[in-house]
């Protein structure tokens, strides 16, 4: 199991710590959503368990082992694919194959590369320079090149940025396959539905800080205890007149009222998307349409994020 126990890290100079305590486990054969928006501090993170960042404060273990422990006994325990190309584009695939598979051990290294061709379906790619293959075979040797040395544990940061639809496929079900086999996955994406589709568990981080870790399921059965969501459309003359007559509704900008067609409502607690139709109504809002549906984890991690663009 891969421990982390109050990890702390700040960088010189910086007025806030990058992480502040951040802690979570992750199992062999399990893929773990960690989500965080643009300065969360998931780079630091990922940067921690790559081994290229030391730790301030704070554990990370791997099967009761320090890591340090862990990567002088298996320096390849943990793998990461960044969201950067992490490859030679002048080398052929097999080229950067052998090239990266040489640093962990020679061992088995033809059988290992063989592997990691057919994994990645990039076979016949294989004496292609890197450089002029196509964006989703760019992914797929990021991968390829993450699972040579068969880790226990990979981090996977944004690995589907970029792909044809098919590409994407591909990428998830491969990701899937790697947790079958055993290997705890860590998967980091700014595209929610990929996460809901691959993870069972997630923690949602921002400025340093855990804002909710456990079963998707749990969480997304939090928010829906906390609101009901609903999206309705109002013509532009009556938002205003509709916020001011139905002021429990809170919005994510609730000092504006310059809203177009699509005004997001969270309705509170108490009201049900009936009640919140005919209160509208009552205040005079001219209601265009009407959605309501599964609270989902992209409305979770808005509500807990905060709708406030990040660099």
């Amino acid at each position: 199991m891969l421990t982390l126990n109050d990890v702390h890290f700040r960088y010189p100079k910086a007025s806030q710590s990058a992480l502040a305590g951040v802690s979570f486990e992750l199992h062999r054969g399990e893929i773990l959503g960690l989500l965080g928006p643009n300065g969360a501090g998931k780079t630091t993170l990922i940067s921690h368990l790559a081994g290229i960042l030391p730790i301030q404060q704070g554990s990370i273990s791997v099967n009761g082992e320090t890591l340090a422990q862990a990567r002088y006994k298996n320096p390849a325990c943990i793998a990461v694919a960044p969201q950067e190309y992490a490859f030679y584009p002048t080398l052929s695939v097999r080229e950067n194959l052998q090239c990266f598979g040489s640093i962990s051990t020679t061992k088995n290294l033809s059988a290992r590369i063989t592997r990691a061709l057919v994994f990645a379906q990039l076979e016949q790619f294989s004496q292609q320079q890197a450089q002029t293959l196509s964006g989703g075979l760019k992914r797929r040797l990021n991968l390829a090149i993450a699972t040579l040395s068969d880790p226990e544990y990979i981090l996977l940061d944004e690995p589907t940025v970029g792909v044809d639809p098919q590409s994407r496929a591909f990428l998830l079900d491969a990701i899937q396959q790697l947790a079958a086999n055993g290997v705890g996955v860590i998967y980091t994406s700014h595209y929610m539905e990929e996460v809901e589709a691959l993870a069972k568990r997630v923690v949602i981080i921002d400025h340093g800080k855990v804002l909710r870790q456990g079963s998707l399921d749990d969480l997304l059965a939090q928010g829906q205890a906390l609101l009901t969501f609903a999206q309705i459309g109002l013509s532009p003359e009556s938002v205003q007149q509709a916020l001011q007559g139905y002021g429990e509704i809170p919005t994510p900008e609730a000092h504006s009222t310059q809203q177009l067609l699509t005004q997001q409502l969270l309705l509170n607690a108490q009201s049900t998307p009936s009640q919140a139709l005919a209160a509208l109504e009552k205040a005079g809002a001219q209601i265009t349409h009407a959605e309501f549906g599964r609270f989902n984890l992209e409305q979770l991690f808005m509500q807990l994020t905060q709708r406030s663009l990040r660099d």
